[in-house]
């Protein structure tokens, strides 16, 4: 088993979410650091990971393909720097993992132990756009009510884990995303492959969340609205409305929202 972290200028956080227990035996953990300017590399190194130093800054999709190409483990996890990994718990999500075919991923907690709305439905534009003003639409921020898996159309990337196989089956990450929106990319070329993308609620990990974007500065803006054009440009029927989006995506529109199509995908 093989966790994959891509970092850039992230040593304090690797200390404070990575630095509280040891990797178990049978977990590699590889660190991909993207040309970082403190030392993350030699944090990394001191707390037992296998450094890649990528000698410029990939970005986040080319990094995790990289940290791919040199993981020795046959289950992948690729997890942010600012997660702090429950490892008893991923014996758990490597079998729901391989049960289901699916890619799976933990429920995320803020730090005073609240949920975090890491599982997320269609990527609808005005979604998104009320999710930013408003936050709190029932059908965009999807969560686990009965405590087993939940299907849905992707999962933030902090955290995504699922076979080996089925990474590489998908092509890995789309590295034209240098950050934002590759997570909704791969979900969706996940379902599009007959790969569910499931929810794990009782696998529970804390996760800083720290993005960029919930500040004014400019150069965090211009990277999410050049990877918000790449993917609306990909998928423009989250441009045009729900059903020009379940009629694109059958399997995630009958695993998510439960429309007749497939149904037994996720069953």
């Amino acid at each position: 088993m093989s966790l994959i972290t891509v970092t850039h200028n992230s040593a304090e956080t690797l200390r404070r979410c990575w630095g509280s227990s040891s990797l178990p035996e049978g977990v590699e953990w590889v660190v991909v650091d993207n040309a970082s300017a403190d030392a993350s590399a030699s944090v990394a190194r001191e707390l037992g990971a296998k450094v890649i130093e990528a000698g410029a800054n990939l970005g986040f999709s080319a990094a995790n393909n990289l940290g791919l190409d040199h993981a020795q483990g046959g289950f992948i996890g690729f997890v942010n720097p600012d997660v702090v990994v429950e490892f008893d718990e991923l014996a758990g999500l490597a079998a729901v993992a391989r049960e289901r075919g699916a890619l799976v991923a933990p429920q995320l907690l803020n730090a005073d132990g609240t949920e975090q709305p890491n599982g997320r439905g269609f990527p609808l534009l005005i979604s998104k756009v009320r999710h930013r003003l408003r936050g709190g639409d029932p059908t965009y921020l999807l969560r686990s009510d009965d405590g087993t898996p939940r299907a849905v159309c992707w999962v933030m990337g902090a955290a995504l884990l699922g076979d080996r196989a089925v990474f590489e089956r998908l092509g890995g990450w789309d590295d034209r995303f240098f950050l934002y929106y590759e997570d909704k990319d791969i979900g969706l070329r996940a379902w599009k492959a007959e790969v569910p993308v499931l929810l794990v609620p009782t696998a529970r990990w804390k996760h800083g969340w720290a993005r960029e974007t919930t500040s004014l500065r400019w150069a965090p803006w211009r990277r999410e609205i050049a990877s918000m054009t790449k993917f609306y440009t990909r998928y423009p029927e989250f441009l045009i409305g729900k059903r020009a989006s379940r009629r694109a995506h059958p399997l995630a529109a009958a695993g998510v929202y439960g429309d007749a199509t497939r149904p037994g995908l996720v069953g």
